[in-house]
């Protein structure tokens, strides 16, 4: 079996290009040595999984909660408004001259754009504010009604009915505290996720994942190549772009369960993370992660983070991703195995006190 290549056709002009797998089968029971093989050599393997990696017959389903004990990840709002409430600093700054008590209501705006390039928009968030209020401010009025106009010319039945409701979200989630956001697709030419911290009064948009009240712990784990490892192996994809998701990637994902020490280094391995992203204060996260832009220092971080996580997991002499995800999935069926025996033993219960 040979493991995921890229392809490209010999046209001129605009050239396709797909991922492409080489497995063989039989039709018999075939005792034969098993290999994966990539660019760089093979490798025996008493069994492939549906993911091409030596690891068990699995397959990760979706699932709505986490399967470790840690904390939920959520999407992010999605204000389906046209635009309406949307401001760029200019253009909000513009909106107050005009509506001066509407200056309290706008809120910084973070999707995954603004959190990539440094951008920073503004939020019309008036959802809080009294009726009369509203009232005494007409140019607010006409964005209100503009969201209600471009809700009910939605092809959508759920967007029309969302016209009763023009200061809402269609999905609602901003937490109480400071959050960890992180980029639903994400280019298969980062190493790592450009993942960051959220001030609380910061709205991000649906093309974030939201995790509330992160540590640097969280931050360390997340931004490892352990965790982009299982990111590449059960993601969907966008195009040539990984589709981070809540539901499949991070709640099946299998966290470490280190010692106070190891969770000590972790957490210090995080923060030189950050302290060599603030050595270039004027470059964005896409600079910072751009492969050929990416400065010694970050890297230098980041590969200790990496070992720190590793350590975590009690093996800090994996060879690559492949190895990096076959550890996983044993993890990943050891942890299925015991929710499956918990599942069993409290329906047990059940059934004895009835």
């Amino acid at each position: 079996m040979l493991r995921t290549f890229k392809w490209g056709n010999e046209a001129k002009g605009k050239k396709a290009q797909v991922h492409c797998v080489i497995i063989g089968f039989s039709d018999y029971k075939n005792n034969k040595e098993k290999k994966i093989f990539d660019l760089k050599g093979s490798k025996k393997a008493e069994n492939i999984n549906p993911y091409l990696v030596y690891a068990p017959n699995i397959i990760v389903a979706r699932r709505n909660k986490p399967i470790c004990n840690v904390s939920p990840i959520g999407i992010s709002n999605k204000p389906i408004d046209g635009g309406n409430y949307l401001f760029t600093k200019e253009e909000r700054d513009e909106f107050i001259k005009k509506e001066p008590k509407s200056k309290e209501l706008f809120k910084p705006w973070m999707g995954a754009e603004e959190l990539l390039n440094g951008h920073t928009k503004y939020f019309l968030y008036a959802k809080k504010c009294h009726p009369r209020e509203l009232q005494k401010m007409p140019e607010i009025l006409k964005r209100i009604k503009l969201v209600r106009k471009y809700r009910l010319n939605s092809k959508s039945t759920p967007t029309r009915k969302l016209a009763d409701y023009p200061l809402e979200f269609h999905v609602t989630n901003i937490p109480d505290s400071n959050y960890l956001a992180i980029p639903k697709i994400n280019s298969e030419n980062r190493k790592y996720i450009p993942i960051d911290f959220m001030k609380k009064n910061v709205i991000s948009s649906d093309l974030l994942q939201i995790l509330p009240k992160p540590t640097l712990y969280h931050f360390g784990v997340l931004s490892s190549n352990i965790h982009m490892a299982w990111v590449k192996a059960v993601c969907g994809r966008l195009g040539n772009g990984y589709r981070y998701s809540g539901t499949v990637v991070y709640n099946n994902f299998i966290w470490p369960n280190p010692t106070p020490k190891q969770k000590e280094k972790i957490e210090e391995a995080a923060q030189g993370v950050l302290n060599a992203r603030k050595l270039y204060p004027d470059s964005n996260l896409a600079d910072l992660y751009d492969p050929n832009t990416m400065p010694p220092e970050l890297t230098k971080a980041h590969e200790n983070l990496d070992k720190a996580v590793k350590v975590a997991y009690g093996n800090k002499d994996f060879e690559n991703e492949e190895e990096i995800v076959a550890s996983l999935m044993k993890l990943y069926k050891e942890a299925l195995d015991k929710e499956k025996i918990t599942l069993e033993l409290d329906n047990k219960h059940e059934k004895r006190a009835i």
